[in-house]
């Protein structure tokens, strides 16, 4: 299981004996690595009984454009680049940060494709 909770290693680099097990609470998951396809959605059931919707697969980017203040669904042709990790980019995988090649041109991912739902764009180079 993958958990967030304290880290088991001292200052000095011994290892702590942990006082009680992993709590469910505390769990973690697997970065959700959105790709570029048709679209496909998971709804992962959070704490408290909520749900988060991650995109696992999506080929559309609601892009922000600053000088017409308005937003357009775009197709995404490919991931030009991604700060995140550089083989990302040839993966053709989504994370915040990455630019995106589409028909209104060069976008810059807004928000978090694998925590919001959406991707989110602001376009940076128009054609």
């Amino acid at each position: 299981m993958i958990a967030q909770s304290k880290d088991r290693r001292k200052v000095s680099g011994g290892m702590r004996q942990l006082h009680r097990k992993k709590k469910l609470y505390e769990r973690g998951s697997r970065p959700t690595l959105t790709k570029l396809g048709d679209v496909k959605l998971r709804a992962d059931r959070v704490r408290s009984a909520h749900h988060k919707i991650r995109v696992l697969v999506s080929n559309i980017a609601n892009v922000y454009d600053p000088k017409s203040k308005k937003f357009t669904k775009t197709p995404i042709k490919t991931v030009s680049q991604n700060p995140s990790n550089r083989h990302y980019a040839r993966a053709n995988i989504i994370t915040k940060g990455a630019v995106l090649d589409t028909e209104l041109g060069k976008v810059k991912v807004t928000s978090r494709p694998g925590q919001d739902g959406t991707i989110n764009a602001t376009l940076i180079e128009s054609k």
